[in-house]
């Protein structure tokens, strides 16, 4: 028996049927058996095969059998060989059509090119998210690499579907495709500019994931939690989500607290004004006063009697405190600085640390303190700070120093009612 021609002779000899009548509906029987037959043969080995990966995934140690389930590889794997069943049988189903069979082998041609790039896809994510595990890879943007490469994959896929359907050779369409790539390029601009940038981060290692960046031009500050071919995902502190072109870490300027991180400390610089008439030099009462302070008692020891015995020998008039060399509250107060910073147990003794006197201005004398806090986390770090300064302006009276402030309200209305009181007095 002729199986090619079976359901055709068995409704035109039993039904009755014309000879166009029954091959039409031969060529539908035909059609529906085959489409049944590999739709069942695509269930059982994306089934199958679904499972079989699940048990060893469940066996296995490494991760890339999970992504590979998670991406679905198998399933577009079994859509492949599912449209390849229909190609090959296409050719029995329209022996009488072969027209109809030239048009549905075309669609089955373009079927097959989307789902073999579809399953391509599927392997590089899965490639890719097991990748991000390696902590090898973790930082790295491969994000975009892929992203190109699905680039390409889809332009040759498109061109080759144009090919097929329209009947001509893949040569015409690259040449065509050369003679318009200044539209391409420019229509790819962003995507061109972030590959190049993408390499150019990758290969410089000036950003990774999971870097802390600040760029101030456009409000962002915090992690970078992804590089891909486009753009930058940047998770602010406020928890908000800052995207930006990737070119953009090339053609502007960013700060980034790497090296922060992957050094012994984070830097605490910042200065407390000083207000210039309460600097003077220190009698010997006051510096007997100030020589109780335990951190100073050392220095006060070693260095009070030098400027003492100095002053002696070249015969000093000490009636005038400007005369000799003398003391003063605010350079004791930079030394008691250095040695508290020497001796809090929060700052980290190997990196640079000292306090420093800087230009005068309007608003005071700025002493800056200058040093790293052992503990890098953000609000550990602040409290260190905090403390360390909470102690200086309290430490600041001790030695008939006051810090510079604008006057308040307050002040204003305590200065008037002073003056009215002396006013009354007099």
């Amino acid at each position: 028996m002729n199986l090619n021609h079976f359901f055709y002779d068995l409704l035109q000899s039993e039904f009755g049927l014309s000879d166009t009548s029954a091959q039409l509906l031969s060529t539908g029987i035909k059609l529906v058996l085959v489409l049944l037959i590999a739709y069942i043969f695509y269930k059982i080995l994306s089934t199958v095969g679904e499972r079989v990966t699940a048990s060893l995934a469940k066996k296995s140690k490494t991760e890339f059998d999970d992504y590979l389930i998670k991406n679905r590889a198998f399933s577009y794997f079994s859509f492949i060989i599912l449209f390849l069943i229909i190609d090959v049988a296409f050719p029995f189903v329209f022996l009488d059509f072969p027209t109809f069979e030239h048009y549905a082998q075309k669609i089955i041609t373009v079927l097959l090119i989307i789902n073999v790039i579809r399953f391509v896809r599927s392997i590089l994510k899965t490639v890719k998210d097991y990748l991000k595990t390696l902590p090898l890879f973790a930082d790295k943007p491969i994000e975009s690499y892929v992203q190109v490469f699905m680039i390409i994959l889809w332009v040759f896929g498109i061109i080759i579907i144009f090919s097929v359907i329209s009947g001509r050779s893949l040569w015409e369409f690259f040449t065509a495709l050369g003679a318009i790539s200044a539209v391409l390029i420019l229509v790819f601009k962003d995507t061109i500019l972030g590959f190049v940038a993408s390499i150019q981060v990758s290969v410089n290692d000036t950003v990774r994931i999971g870097d802390w960046i600040t760029m101030e031009k456009y409000g962002a500050d915090g992690d970078v939690i992804e590089i891909s071919l486009s753009s930058v995902k940047i998770r602010n502190f406020d928890k908000t989500i800052t995207t930006l072109p990737t070119y953009y870490l090339i053609s502007d300027s960013f700060k980034n607290w790497r090296g922060m991180s992957e050094s012994g400390g984070r830097r605490i610089k910042r200065y407390l004004l000083i207000k210039s008439t309460s600097i003077r030099f220190l009698n010997d009462d006051e510096v007997k006063e100030i020589s109780k302070i335990e951190l100073l008692k050392p220095f006060i020891d070693i260095r009070k009697p030098e400027i003492d015995q100095h002053n002696q020998e070249k015969a000093v008039d000490k009636s005038l405190a400007i005369n000799g060399r003398n003391l003063t509250n605010f350079g004791l107060f930079r030394k008691y600085v250095d040695e508290y910073i020497a001796n809090h147990p929060q700052v980290n003794k190997d990196m640079l640390f000292m306090s420093r006197q800087l230009q005068q201005t309007p608003h005071g004398i700025p002493l800056e303190v200058y040093a790293f806090s052992s503990d890098k986390r953000w609000p550990f770090y602040e409290r260190i700070m905090a403390n360390i300064f909470d102690h200086l302006m309290a430490s600041i009276p001790y030695f008939k120093l006051e810090l510079y402030e604008y006057p308040s309200g307050s002040d204003l209305k305590f200065d008037q009612l002073k003056g009215k009181d002396l006013k009354n007095k007099s």
